[in-house]
């Protein structure tokens, strides 16, 4: 976790929130909480939360097996992202 935010947020709560996040996510939509169950999770600090499956999407590329060992010593996974702001006119 970044040092700056260590100031504002608990590691804990953090690390709570991502794994909340993930669980929202997760490709089965029968295995995503509803939004009452994130409300608890979020408002319990002793509740065991589920382990999260496969998220629906990922960002980034996985380097195909026919690429030379040269190559895939690379990163495997590209985190250039894009991101649009749309503002009203």
């Amino acid at each position: 976790m970044d040092p700056m935010l260590e100031k504002s947020f608990k590691g804990s709560e953090v690390e709570k929130c991502i794994h909340i996040a993930l669980l929202c996510v997760q490709e089965n939509a029968t295995y995503r909480p509803t939004m009452s169950d994130v409300v608890v999770m979020l408002g319990s600090d002793n509740m065991t939360l589920p382990k999260p499956k496969h998220p629906a999407f990922l960002v980034g590329r996985k380097v195909s097996e026919e690429v030379p060992k040269s190559e895939s010593s690379k990163n495997l996974y590209s985190s250039d992202v894009t991101i649009s702001i749309t503002l009203p006119r």
